[in-house]
C-alpha cells in the first residue's frame, strides 16, 4: 500500500496500520509505536461538533496534517484520514527515536532516547513540528513515510487524556515497545 492509499482507510484501521511504520519531518524521525483513533462519530474528538476554524483539517482531503496545540503549551501532530468520513484523524502519540538524535536531544534537552518523542507533546518538540506544518500534505517534504514490510503485534486499550469517549480502545501500541507514552497492558493482537 502507497503512503497515500493507507489515509483512505478509518481512523481506526489508519491507526493501527501506522504502527511500526518509519516517519520523519525533515530527516528527523524514527518508528511510530502508538498512535489514537479519532472521528467525527466520536465525543472525544475535535470534529464531533462539526468543521470550525481550529479542526478544519481534519474535514479536508485525508493524507493532510492536523497541528494543534494542548493546554497553550504543547503541539500535537495528527494525520487526517478516512475520505469516505470527513472529521477523521490519528494522533500519533510515541515514535521510536532512530535518525537525528542528536538534533531532538538538542530540541528537548534530554539525553534519553526513551523520553524523546514518548508522548504528542514531547514528539512534536523533538521533530519540530508545529502550526506551521498545518494543513501539510503528509506525502510531500518536510514528511517521509515508510509502512512497515512485515506484521508486528500491537496492544490495544482506552485512550488517554480525554474524558468523553474514553472508554473507546482506539489507542495502539507497538507490543512491548519501551518507547510508548503509558503501558498498554490490553491483549495483544497482530497485524
Amino acid at each position: 500500500m502507497s503512503a497515500r492509499g493507507v489515509f483512505d482507510g478509518t481512523a481506526e484501521a489508519v491507526a493501527r496500520d501506522l504502527i511500526g511504520a518509519t516517519f520523519h519531518v525533515s530527516g528527523i524521525g524514527g518508528v511510530i509505536v502508538e498512535t489514537e483513533a479519532y472521528d467525527a462519530t466520536d465525543p472525544a474528538s475535535h470534529s464531533f461538533g462539526g468543521p470550525t476554524r481550529r479542526n478544519g483539517p481534519m474535514f479536508g482531503p485525508p493524507g493532510r496534517a492536523y497541528v494543534y496545540r494542548i493546554y497553550g503549551l504543547h503541539w500535537c501532530f495528527n494525520l487526517v484520514c478516512d475520505g469516505a468520513r470527513r472529521g477523521s484523524a490519528v494522533l500519533i502519540r510515541a515514535l521510536e527515536p532512530r535518525s537525528g538524535l542528536d538534533v531532538m536531544r538538542r530540541r528537548r534537552g534530554l539525553k534519553a532516547d526513551a523520553a524523546l518523542c514518548s508522548g504528542p507533546g514531547k514528539l512534536c518538540e523533538a521533530l519540530g513540528i508545529d502550526a506551521a506544518l498545518n494543513g501539510a500534505d503528509l506525502t510531500q517534504p518536510p514528511f517521509a513515510f515508510v509502512l512497515p514490510s512485515r506484521s508486528v503485534a500491537i496492544s490495544q486499550g482506552p485512550r488517554i487524556g480525554v474524558t468523553r469517549g474514553a472508554e473507546t480502545p482506539w489507542r495502539f501500541g507497538l507490543a512491548g515497545s519501551r518507547f510508548l507514552s503509558r503501558p498498554l497492558s490490553a491483549v495483544e493482537t497482530a497485524t
